[in-house]
């Protein structure tokens, strides 16, 4: 079957003139009503700032293995940290690959009688003591690219007829950023290739950097997944859950996996997370196509919730079974 690439949408046009901004908002909303993903480029980050990221990121992964299990995120009640090879979960089986998970960088919020057990996503990251330049990079990188999506999410929502600012309010110093440093090491000894196994993503957008090697697949409309070629310097955005519950599933969010490279060959890639505050309530979108809009998506193995945080914390406690059995057993559902 022969392949079509993912829309590329060019953001720098939204400065060059209304004729060009009104040809991007007819492509931005094909793209999120359609498929749900696209590659990004104009988006104004430089050649410069990705080697410097992937090259820190190679350098941690580096490390003699000790060092990064220092900071193993088992060790952490907000998830942060190193996952070696195999702890990660989707669709309960082991993702091959290894990671580490970065969020905004804030004291831990431990949850008060009554209070929602999502505050346990609030808290400090781990670093490795070897790697000192590590927390400026990927902190600067949580800034950097939180302002482009917001940019994106601006022009995303004109496109379809709403307020550019109709979110504003739930983003902001509270927001929930998440980064990931991750790593594919190759095939998995028992001929498995779940590199990262079929799901959707829990926030508003998802921008990810991808190296030449592939393995990213999207599942379109004819139920197959799909190759995403990579594309030098571009980001390949896709639409997470909560853009689906808030226009009642008029944009879509879309399953993606990624397979293993083959034999010993290593990926790297760097997904960011854009997401709103962990107390944000998502309300319906105002927008002149939302009677169109065939309803979220009913799946009761993946409930969606309006609150982000608990759409959240609903897939750490799945996708890191050891941190959750450590520290958040009485949250887990009884076997």
């Amino acid at each position: 079957m022969m392949y079509q690439q993912l829309p590329i949408i060019d953001l720098s046009a939204a400065e060059r003139g209304p004729e060009a901004r009104g040809l991007l908002h007819a492509q931005l909303h094909s793209a999120a009503h359609d498929v749900g993903f696209f590659q990004l480029v104009g988006h104004g980050v430089e050649q410069a700032e990705i080697e410097r990221l992937t090259r820190v990121m190679r350098e941690f992964f580096a490390l003699p293995e000790g060092e990064r299990l220092a900071i193993d995120n088992v060790r952490s009640p907000h998830f942060r940290g190193y996952t070696r090879t195999g702890d990660e979960r989707t669709g309960g089986r082991q993702d091959w690959r290894d990671q580490l998970d970065v969020g905004a960088e804030r004291p831990a919020r431990v949850p008060a009688d009554g209070e929602p057990a999502y505050w346990w996503l609030q808290g400090p990251n781990q670093w490795p003591q070897a790697l000192p330049e590590l927390r400026e990079v990927a902190l600067g990188w949580i800034d950097r690219l939180s302002g482009v999506a917001e940019r994106l999410l601006r022009e995303l929502l004109v496109s379809i007829g709403a307020p550019a600012d109709f979110y504003a309010p739930i983003f902001g110093e509270r927001a929930h950023p998440h980064l990931k440093l991750v790593r594919y090491p190759g095939s998995a000894g028992d001929g498995a290739d779940q590199g990262v196994g079929a799901h959707k993503d829990y926030g508003f957008l998802t921008l990810l950097l991808q190296d030449q090697v592939g393995g990213l697949q999207v599942e379109r409309e004819d139920g197959l997944f799909h190759e995403v070629p990579p594309i030098p310097g571009a980001f390949v955005v896709n639409l997470g859950e909560l853009l689906e519950v808030a226009t009642q599933g008029y944009l879509v969010a879309t399953n993606h996996r990624v397979v293993s490279p083959p034999g010993a060959t290593e990926r790297f890639s760097v997904p960011f997370f854009y997401n709103p505050r962990l107390d944000a309530r998502i309300e319906p979108l105002v927008f002149p196509y939302a009677s169109a809009a065939p309803g979220v998506t009913d799946d009761p193995a993946n409930p969606l919730f309006a609150e982000y945080g608990f759409n959240e914390l609903k897939g750490k406690l799945r996708a890191h079974p050891l941190v959750a059995e450590r520290h958040h057993a009485g949250l887990l559902s009884p076997a």
